[in-house]
């Protein structure tokens, strides 16, 4: 498979043996981390830094798997040219109505009973532009994940504008609740690849990408998938004095059970909807910190615990969406009291 992608034009790098995550870094660069362009791993022939290490080479491709034939395979989306709609069937708690298509209210006229995945959220996506539903195109490659869920592949014009990924449940840049968007910045499991859940299969005849849709494209740039051409610089919130340690005490308490759910994904590799969870703990942390009632780095500590005791090998990716979280959560300070 890897090299049935490498021949599309599509760098892998591979996977940790029965797992969708990044075969882990070697032990110099857990002790020392630096840049991925500057390990010397690479030149060496040794895989490192995840979805950063993927290649085309066949070379390193032969020496990766040749020697380990276990590992799993990914592809880095953005040098790839791909966007992958990443859908999930998880079990998770139902946002409020204005969360599910971020920027598009949804009228309280609006039935939602029954709706508890992202394939109900893209299918109110696509039933509101008067599109089919990306989950039902036979067009393109589409493969069902071990959990239930589906990962919808398409390609980017390549002189189009690229597009980075993103998170359902983020309150920034997310195109439908319990829909992650993998491009720039991200990586996809390819077919074929089993873990103990199951082996990723793909879905119908097609076997490869179909260009992305043009409604899908706009979407994409609608919700601030596309990067902006300067950084737009948004002054954080000054956190209020911390309070005496009472205070944090009582948020410590009120993390205790968000914290525990993230730990608990530990308890199998997938199909716990741990994303999810870990942006929620660290979007009510942002709250408690804005709020005085934690520092920033009690909670970045607590966080990072939780996440690492349930996912070790994915450190990179549970500190991107801590640090978004923290960051958004920031903006509604939190008082566990209730007071203003």
């Amino acid at each position: 498979m890897a090299r049935w992608c490498a021949g599309n034009g599509w760098p892998v790098h591979p996977l940790a043996a029965g797992r969708k995550t990044p075969a882990g870094n070697c032990p110099a660069c857990r002790k020392e981390p630096h840049r991925p362009a500057d390990c010397p791993c690479l030149p060496a022939g040794r895989w490192c830094h995840g979805f950063h290490a993927a290649t085309t080479d066949p070379g390193l491709l032969a020496a990766w798997w040749g020697v380990n034939p276990a590992l799993g395979v990914g592809v880095s989306c953005g040098p790839a040219g791909l966007v992958v709609l990443d859908v999930d069937a998880h079990s998770a708690e139902v946002p409020h109505r204005d969360r599910l298509l971020p920027g598009i209210p949804i009228h309280e006229s609006v039935n939602l009973a029954g709706l508890a995945s992202g394939f109900d959220t893209l299918a109110l996506l696509s039933a509101l532009r008067g599109r089919p539903s990306p989950a039902d195109d036979e067009s393109t490659l589409r493969v069902r994940t071990p959990s239930g869920g589906l990962h919808i592949w398409y390609r980017t014009a390549p002189d189009g504008p690229g597009y980075r990924s993103s998170v359902g449940s983020s309150p920034k840049v997310a195109l439908a609740w319990q829909v992650d968007v993998r491009a720039a910045g991200g990586y996809i499991v390819t077919p074929a690849t089993r873990t103990p859940a199951g082996t990723y299969t793909p879905v119908g005849a097609a076997r490869f990408p179909a260009p992305l849709p043009d409604w899908l494209a706009a979407e994409l740039r609608r919700t601030g998938h596309t990067p902006r051409s300067a950084p737009v610089q948004v002054p954080a919130p000054r956190p209020r004095p911390v309070r005496p340690s009472r205070s944090a005490q009582r948020a410590t308490r009120l993390l205790e059970p968000l914290l525990a759910e993230v730990e608990a994904c530990g308890a199998a590799s997938e199909g716990t909807a741990f994303t999810e969870k870990l942006n929620r703990a660290a979007y009510t942390a942002g709250g408690l910190v804005a709020a005085g009632h934690l520092t920033a780095t009690q909670a970045e500590a607590l966080l990072t615990a939780a996440a690492d005791s349930a996912r070790p090998h994915r450190s990179r990716h549970s500190l991107t969406v801590i640090a978004s979280a923290l960051s958004a959560g920031a903006a509604r300070p939190f008082h566990p009291e209730g007071r203003p």
